[in-house]
């Protein structure tokens, strides 16, 4: 067998886990109380995109008044994002509305949770080319569209964050059945890590009445949980930054890893940890 089949580099998530799991929810509803719950019965972790001019919308799928968004999300575990301070088609109103879109969002969700948000989510899936390079100028690190991708596959383009279905789709249940049954370590070749990405609107699983849904799946990733990285939007987005800045000798021997978080890394069937500041030699 040739040795160039054996010296390709896989990225592999902390511990070593060759596969993970997020989630991503829009809109601040009342129903996200109840799906809180259930992440935190399961161990389970995401992402909650909030608007920050819409408090109190009853007639718009029950969204919750200002108060009880503060109270849910406050110390809830789980990421919070922007979602544009009014819900616009940010890529149907000149730039400069965009930008007071994103601007007001993040500003508010800063100064009432006490944190440094960076993540989006695009309201109706409207971008363009414009508002990527615009929200990149306002410090977004990604933004999440509706566009499925039923795969598994790690974003290149953290802008265009495309998930891997919306937990409505048939596709859903398929797909978690091969992520959690399957592996990339199962293949010979081509081991890239898996990302299972599910994104809604909790108010879907009252409008359908099925809960079971989400808490099957929750379920079954918290069984899993020896195999799987549960992590939320911005954690995924950092550990893959850090993987990408490992700083590689000539021949491939050696790693030096100048980010602050230990990075893991798959050579030859062995899995490695590249400690934050050090300097690795594989083994030959």
């Amino acid at each position: 067998m040739f040795r160039q089949m054996f010296e390709e580099k896989y990225m592999r998530f902390p511990e070593g886990k060759c596969k993970a799991l997020t989630f991503s929810y829009d809109d601040g509803v009342k129903a996200d109380i109840k799906l809180l719950q259930i992440f935190g019965k399961y161990g389970l972790k995401g992402t909650f995109n909030l608007n920050s001019k819409l408090f109190d919308c009853q007639c718009w799928h029950d969204r919750m008044d200002e108060k009880t968004t503060f109270e849910t999300f406050e110390n809830c575990g789980q990421e919070i994002a922007m979602h544009g301070a009014r819900h616009i088609f940010m890529d149907k109103v000149p730039l400069c509305e965009a930008v007071k879109e994103v601007v007001d969002n993040r500003a508010y969700l800063e100064e009432k949770f006490g944190k440094i948000v960076r993540g989006f989510a695009y309201a109706y899936g409207g971008y363009n080319e414009d508002i990527k390079r615009m929200l990149k100028d306002c410090g977004v690190a990604y933004a999440r569209t509706t566009h499925s991708t039923y795969g598994f596959e790690i974003p290149t383009d953290w802008l265009e964050l495309n998930p891997t279905c919306h937990h409505t789709e048939k596709e859903l249940l398929p797909l978690a059945d091969k992520f959690f049954s399957s592996s990339p370590n199962d293949e010979f070749k081509h081991r890239e890590p898996w990302l299972f990405y599910v994104w809604g609107h909790s108010y879907e699983f009252d409008d359908n009445n099925n809960w079971d849904i989400i808490e099957g799946l929750c379920k079954r990733a918290s069984e899993s949980k020896s195999e799987i990285w549960l992590a939320t939007n911005i954690e995924i987005y950092d550990y893959v930054q850090a993987y990408n800045r490992l700083v590689f000798s000539l021949d491939g021997e050696r790693v030096y890893n100048p980010s602050a978080v230990d990075v893991w890394i798959e050579l030859r069937g062995k899995t490695y940890k590249i400690g934050a500041g050090k300097t690795v030699a594989f083994d030959k």
